[in-house]
């Protein structure tokens, strides 16, 4: 009989505050109804391939998003201007999702880039996404038609900020109306219009791109340096800043209103610039500027490279910059009086020094204050309140913490110096729910239901039901760590060679005192739960018996019991230890020592009974057998071995991770008989494996993991399995109804590694394909098409149906003309799929073409070959005329017939397929516009009667109110003022 295995899911995810990879974005509103917001606001940042959601004031999570058919982690997030509940995710497979913060739904799903997301911006309506990747390409993609429109390629390198440039739309003058002049002359939103982009690079260059005519205009070095890491733009647009590699930034002058005017010319400006540079600043920090970002409504901008600091910068206004060079023109001319010089003190020059066009970019731009934080910065976004008297700063750090910070603005009213700094303060902290460094011990209480984890200076315990966070407890270096038997305290092993006790009911530490000279490596509680035995790099192991003691309570004779562990028996051996483990029968202790090798003692004589030789590496870990008749050690030579403890002979060596391993272990008490031999490894490749002692066969791969794992940890009955991993996430891992079989997985595990390999194929084919941009020769602009998995099954589908469903139209047009002749004849055999369907041939082709996304619809038509073009177009001049959702067709009409065009035309055999395809198109265009013209009528004529009686709208109702009492509250403000 073949037999099965049970199989295991990912089911939980928690620890992670952040992840390095990805920025934050805060958000005024709540956007889970039922939360209630508070007043500090939310925060969006990415947690490996998760995005939450943090109440910043209290600290909890409201809402995480996930997409299941997703494991890629999260690179970017943009927040839409428009509608402020849309989210633009990237990831670092290339792929994008528009998320909507209410629902926590994907509204769209975009694949066009080859490499992770670097950058994203929205457009002002949020109609329009533009997106930068590490493959060197921008993308501009319509969120309305739901498709790419081009890819602009030009930089050599990864793209590290884009943003869209508003210009005023000026409408070319009406000589029979006075429409063209209002418009011109409108300051509404609604004249603003965005043809161009600003992009900057890796490679170190700033390009304007027009994108209405898809080319690139101006191209600049952004830095002298070499590379340019950051794009931050002013709040008007008139103005941005670069920044590179040591503290450099460079000042830019945007000519809005030359761009406006070349949006509308027809002919070219060759020669003439729109970007210009303003001159060189350099920030107190030397290391490679990540972020900048200017506030939207005061003159302040934020930098932060990858230190434990945020500088913010403060733009002078006009008078100011005047009274400054004023002084600076006075100190040099009493300079220069002191040293007995004499400066020209004619008026053109003193008008020319208070120019402000004249002033240098020093003295617009001055440092204000430098903000230290609790972790080096990953991210940063500015917190826009209502106030103007302070400025709130939202801060990520690589270390899994959100900080924000209150920071005192510049009033006018106050004669201080720019030289002395101005005051801030963290305000709010997200930090309780995860380590700050990396998790390097975990253990799980008897009871399965609390979990411990230790790092660098934090020991945390965790509901395993409920994954919050119940204790956090300061702590040394700590290596590893255990609960005591009852499960009221936890054991740690630190690397200065101290144990620490911890009791979980009252959060204290009981005792701590130096045990070892060395790290202390590992401990294990003896199975009898009376001992405990801590391996050491100081070459012993020492054996530390528990026992109760009468400790009196100081200022009185009461005495109250105290846990103290007494050191009885030592175990020297010839190298550092750096794994210990009993059997389960209390007879054998199995210690691994540097010297690749490990040996068998018995316990109760500390006698050598066997010394396990084959490993090439350290021996990191190792487990045995809950029948104590097999060890299994993992080394960092990345192979697992298999030792029988009654010889002490290797019964199988495998090759089983792509690192080194550092976690292995058996079933401790198995349910079933069968699954005494059943273990687990994990591995610095990021993944979590399951093996059959018995077989020697790998059972399932279970990856998710963005870091090396650290750490692990297998339930009483192997129900759970929990890890730990460099990406700062705990991950519980349950057993499920489902039964694993080793073909079937075999056989997936071939799919995936064909899929793959499909796909490397395609990119370097496509890749192949593609040139360098050049302007010269209009290369820079491209089709943004990427052939995934999932378009060319969309693709192949559609082949078959469209095989399948001509030969039905086909035998029913037969079958219509002998009808006419004969009406008693029998309908023909039809195809099964059709016949089981119970639906017509162009019925068939339409469900298939409707079930194909709209992102995807373009790159699934490329898969099919010439050949069915002319299936395809019978089929389309039938949807025309029917009107069978003529949008899908006629999109998919034009998508052909631009592609294949020189083929279509020169293809006689087409033409009276697409004579019939124009004239049913001409007549739904003209049907719609007379639906549109009938309706557009009816419409001004309810204006016109709601007018008439002077009937007025709730919502302009709602809004005179809103109007009036923000008017009462401005003189009420006015009047206590006074």
């Amino acid at each position: 009989m073949v037999r099965s295995y049970r199989k295991y899911e990912h089911a939980h995810t928690f620890g992670t505050i952040t992840s390095g990879s990805s920025n934050v974005v805060w958000s005024a509103s709540a956007s889970n109804p039922g939360s209630g917001g508070t007043g500090a606001g939310q925060a969006y940042v990415g947690a490996n391939q998760d995005v939450l959601c943090w109440d910043v004031k209290k600290g909890e999570l409201l809402n995480r998003w996930k997409d299941g058919e997703c494991d890629a982690e999260v690179t970017t997030i943009e927040r839409s201007r428009a509608e402020e509940d849309i989210f633009a995710v990237g990831y670092s497979d290339g792929s994008i999702r528009i998320w909507d913060a209410q629902t926590a739904n994907i509204l769209l799903s975009f694949s066009g880039h080859r490499s992770a997301i670097t950058s994203l911006a929205f457009d002002r309506t949020g109609s329009r996404l533009a997106s930068g990747a590490k493959d060197t390409d921008i993308i501009v993609w319509n969120l309305v038609s739901e498709v790419a429109e081009f890819k602009l390629r030009g930089h050599k390198d990864q793209i590290t900020g884009i943003q869209f440039i508003q210009t005023r739309y000026r409408a070319r003058d009406a000589p029979h109306s006075d429409e063209g002049i209002d418009l011109a002359t409108s300051d509404d939103d609604d004249s603003v219009e965005e043809n161009f982009l600003l992009s900057t690079g890796k490679d170190a260059l700033i390009k304007i791109w027009d994108i209405s005519t898809p080319h690139c205009i101006e191209t600049h070095v952004a830095q002298t340096n070499g590379e340019c890491w950051a794009l931050g733009i002013s709040a008007d647009g008139r103005g941005c800043t670069t920044a590179g590699n040591d503290g450099e930034l460079k000042i830019w002058s945007l000519d809005l209103d030359g761009l406006a005017e070349l949006a509308h010319r027809v002919g070219g400006t060759k020669g003439k610039q729109y970007l210009h540079s303003q001159g060189t600043l350099y920030r107190q920090g030397k290391d490679r500027t990540l972020g900048i970002a200017f506030h939207p409504r005061m003159d302040y901008f934020a930098i932060h490279g990858s230190e434990k600091a945020v500088e913010l910068w403060r733009i002078r206004g006009e008078d100011e910059i005047k009274r400054h060079m004023a002084r600076k023109r006075r100190r040099r001319r009493e300079k220069a009086a002191a040293a007995g010089e004499s400066l020209p003190a004619d008026d053109t020059l003193d008008q020319k020094q208070d120019d402000i066009a004249s002033a240098d970019v020093s003295d617009v731009f001055v440092p204000h204050v430098i903000v230290r934080t609790g972790g080096r910065v990953r991210s940063m976004d500015w917190i826009v309140g209502r106030g103007n008297k302070t400025l709130q700063l939202l801060v990520s750090t690589t270390n899994n913490q959100i900080e924000t910070y209150q920071i005192m603005a510049k009033e006018k009213s106050k004669k201080k110096t720019d030289s002395e700094p101005a005051d801030y303060s963290r305000t709010y902290a997200v930090d309780l729910p995860g380590h700050r460094t990396d998790i390097r011990a975990m253990a799980l209480s008897s009871d399965d239901r609390m979990l411990a984890t230790a790092s660098t200076g934090a020991l945390k315990l965790w509901n395993v039901l409920t994954q919050s966070c119940l204790r956090t407890l300061d702590c040394g270096q700590a290596l590893c760590c255990s609960f005591l038997p009852g499960d009221k305290i936890v054991l740690i092993g630190t690397k200065t060679g101290e144990l620490e006790l911890f009791d979980v009911a009252s959060s204290t530490l009981l005792d701590s005192f130096s045990a070892h000279d060395g790290a202390i490596w590992a401990l294990q509680v003896h199975p009898d739960g009376r001992s405990v035995v801590t391996g050491s790099a100081d070459k012993s192991a020492k054996f530390w018996d528990f026992e109760i003691i009468q400790e009196e309570i100081p200022g009185t004779r009461r005495t109250t019991p105290r846990l103290r562990l007494v050191h009885k028996r030592t175990l020297k051996v010839t190298d550092d230890i750096l794994s210990i483990c009993f059997s389960p029968d209390s007879r054998l202790l199995a210690v691994a020592t540097l010297d690749n090798t490990v040996k068998v003692f018995f316990v109760d004589s500390l006698k050598l009974f066997l010394n396990l030789y084959g490993h090439k590496l350290p021996v990191l870990n190792m487990s045995i057998s809950s029948d104590s008749k097999l060890i299994a050690t993992c080394s960092a030579d990345k192979n697992i071995r298999l030792w029988g403890l009654d010889f002490g002979d290797c019964h199988k060596a495998f090759f089983a991770h792509q690192d080194s391993i550092l976690y292995v272990s058996f079933i401790p008490h198995p349910v079933e008989n069968d699954e005494k031999h059943l273990f687990f490894s994990a591995s610095k490749d990021c993944t979590l494996k399951t093996w059959d002692g018995d077989k020697f066969e790998q059972i399932q791969k279970l990856s998710g993991h963005h870091g090396e794992i650290w750490a692990a940890a297998v339930s009483r009955t192997g129900e759970k399995i929990i890890t730990a991993s460099h990406d700062k996430s705990i991950r519980i891992w349950d057993i499920t109804d489902d039964l694993i079989f080793l073909e079937e997985e075999r056989e997936r595990e071939l799919e995936e590694m064909y899929e793959s390999t499909l796909m490397t194929s395609l990119d370097r084919d496509a890749r192949d394909g593609e040139v360098d941009g050049d302007p010269e020769n209009g290369t820079d602009v491209t089709a943004a098409t990427k052939q995934t998995i999932a378009t060319l099954t969309h693709g192949e589908r559609l082949l078959e149906a469209l095989e399948i469903a001509i030969e039905d139209l086909k035998l029913m047009r037969e079958h219509a003309a002998q009808k006419a002749m004969n009406p008693s004849t029998a309908l023909p055999q039809r195809n099964p799929i059709l016949m089981a369907l119970d639906i017509s041939a162009e019925q068939h082709v339409l469900t298939t073409l409707s079930r194909i996304p709209t992102p995807a619809l373009h790159d699934a038509l490329l898969v099919l070959p010439f050949s069915a073009i002319p299936s395809l177009f019978t089929f389309v001049a039938i949807f025309l005329e029917r009107r069978m959702s003529p949008e899908i067709a006629w999109r998919v009409f034009n998508f052909v017939l631009r592609t294949h065009h020189a083929q279509i035309v020169a293809s006689k055999a087409l033409k009276a397929d697409l004579i019939r395809i124009e004239k049913a198109y001409g007549e739904w265009v003209e049907e719609e516009k007379a639906r549109i013209g009938f309706n557009v009528a009816a419409l001004r004529w309810l204006g016109s009667e709601v007018k008439a009686r002077d009937i007025k709208a709730i919502e302009d109702v709602d809004e005179e109110e809103d109007g009036l009492s923000e008017k009462g509250k401005r003189k009420r403000a006015f009047a206590s003022i006074a």
